[in-house]
């Protein structure tokens, strides 16, 4: 009698179309971009340029927060430089998608994964860890730097100060927000340079043209827009920015809601649309 070898099947194909196998394959991609590193280098070296130009104003604004009657942060004066920063984690959340399709990538990938919507939440979930550890970098060097300037006024920031934990944390949640913003989009445009434009003119362009109409309602829409809801928390004094409207929490529901829209309409267009 010939015995007739049993064979086991293999896991593998199993472990690489889980979650964790489609995590592990994005966030590999991530750190493998050359795109990736220059995009956290430029982040935290612009942030930490425009703390360190800013921190010599810090007497201006605590002689301003005297006549108003406001506390002056300097967690404020170090986070100066976020609406630099969220421009180039825009740009990084635009490439992480986008690259799969200018590269031909998008093909193997979601032939690996046919539901596709495991690549999406693999991608955002990798792209929102990278943006929270970038932040802090940038948070760190940012404050380290300007440290020397704000110290003759007592502002250097500390962790036992809720209005740090607010700006610091205000900063991070904002930057995944617009990573995300700039994932979900570039699933339905599909091209870098659209999905670029796109984010900046929700970002920039739009509230930068609205400000210019003097109409109350057309004011209450800028509001609206992301960069001023995030201003309504990452603003704990309200010496250097302030949005009328909205209240810091709303401001969170607000920036949740653009980021909310873009990943679905994403997650959509991937499973809609063809490769």
């Amino acid at each position: 009698m010939t015995a007739t070898a049993t064979r086991v099947p293999s896991t593998a194909t199993t472990h690489d179309l889980s979650l964790l196998g489609v995590l592990h394959g994005e966030w590999v991609k991530l750190l493998s971009l050359r795109s990736t590193w220059w995009m956290v280098a430029v982040t935290a070296v612009t942030m930490t340029l425009l703390a360190v130009g800013v921190a010599p104003t810090a007497d201006e604004l605590v002689a301003y927060g005297a006549e108003t009657g406001a506390e002056a942060h300097g967690a404020e004066l170090v986070v100066v430089g976020f609406q630099v920063g969220m421009v180039t984690l825009a740009v990084l959340g635009a490439l992480l998608m986008t690259g799969e399709y200018g590269t031909g990538m998008a093909r193997s990938t979601f032939a690996a994964v046919p539901t596709r919507l495991p690549v999406l939440a693999a991608k955002g979930t990798a792209l929102a860890a990278l943006t929270v550890l970038t932040t802090a970098l940038s948070l760190v060097t940012a404050t380290l730097a300007s440290a020397p300037a704000l110290s003759e006024h007592g502002l250097v920031p500390r962790l036992d100060q809720a209005h740090t934990w607010q700006a610091f944390g205000g900063v991070a949640f904002f930057f995944v927000a617009v990573a995300l913003i700039a994932l979900g989009l570039a699933a339905v445009v599909r091209h870098t340079a659209g999905t670029i434009t796109a984010v900046l003119g929700l970002l920039l362009l739009v509230p930068g043209v609205l400000q210019l109409v003097a109409v109350d309602w057309v004011q209450d829409l800028v509001s609206l827009m992301p960069v001023p809801a995030a201003v309504a928390f990452i603003g704990t004094s309200g010496l250097m920015w302030t949005n009328e409207l909205l209240s810091p929490w709303q401001g969170v529901a607000v920036v949740t809601g653009y980021a909310v829209l873009a990943i679905v309409a994403g997650a959509v267009a991937l499973r809609r649309r063809d490769v």
